[in-house]
């Protein structure tokens, strides 16, 4: 049942033309950022050329891709799960969901990853435009693959928080709003932590999403990292669920 919601979920996302304008909008920008790094890597390369250790290709322009990506999501993400549960509420169809025989788990976790499943398609286009640099270069797969690790647990913590946030509002703009803002907070987090945080710096630096995609990006996988990202969607899944059971006892 959950693969069956998420795959309604997914085909839902398509029909709609906000979906192709947010894959668009994302191909045109990224490409023209992913050109401009290319032509800055071409012009530094005789430089780079005679400086032992210089950063290659993979540090110059795969690295800021995945960086701006991260970036472009921060925004197209509150965009997309702000109808997950929210519009049903407004619709009234929700009262559906609640008598059909599945289980509050098996609805959040399908379309968790129905809208998962349709931000992982455009990080695989992202992910193209790097690949098609092996035609003429040597590229660090190490890096590349731990900085596509890194997207793809940012992109999956971002829609989980995502859907926690449509569950508690009938309001799909409410439900961006909180959304990004949240997703905003948690990403500058960190810039908290100096001497003026004091013994919470630690704490700050810990729940900041961006500290823990940094590493990833330099290609230095730390397993503390993907269990902060695992957690981090554990947590807003187990809050929807409960958001929505509480709901149901409440029909």
């Amino acid at each position: 049942m959950i693969w069956h919601i998420a795959a309604l979920e997914l085909r839902r996302l398509f029909m709609s033309p906000l979906a192709w304008c947010v894959l668009a909008v994302e191909q045109i920008i990224l490409a023209y950022f992913f050109l401009i790094s290319i032509d800055n890597y071409l012009q530094w390369q005789p430089r780079l050329a005679a400086v032992a250790g210089a950063p290659g290709v993979t540090d110059l322009v795969v690295g800021p891709l995945f960086g701006d990506a991260a970036l472009f999501l921060l925004f197209a993400v509150p965009m997309m799960t702000m109808r997950v549960i929210s519009e049903e509420r407004r619709a009234q169809t929700l009262s559906l969901l609640f008598s059909a025989p599945v289980s509050m788990t098996d609805i959040v976790l399908g379309k968790f990853l129905g809208v998962t499943a349709f931000f992982l398609i455009l990080v695989a286009m992202i992910a193209l435009m790097p690949l098609s640099l092996l035609t003429g270069v040597q590229l660090d797969l190490g890096m590349f693959w731990s900085a596509l690790l890194g997207v793809s647990l940012l992109v999956a913590s971002f829609v989980a928080l995502g859907v926690f946030m449509s569950t508690l509002t009938v309001q799909p703009a409410i439900a961006a709003i909180s959304t990004f803002g949240a997703l905003l907070l948690l990403w500058i987090i960190d810039w908290a932590g100096g001497e003026r945080a004091g013994d919470y710096s630690g704490l700050f630096a810990y729940l900041s999403l961006l500290r823990h995609y940094e590493p990833l990006l330099k290609g230095v996988f730390n397993t503390s990292d993907l269990v902060y990202y695992l957690l981090f969607i554990a947590t807003f899944l187990i809050l929807s669920i409960r958001r929505l059971d509480a709901d149901r006892l409440q029909h």
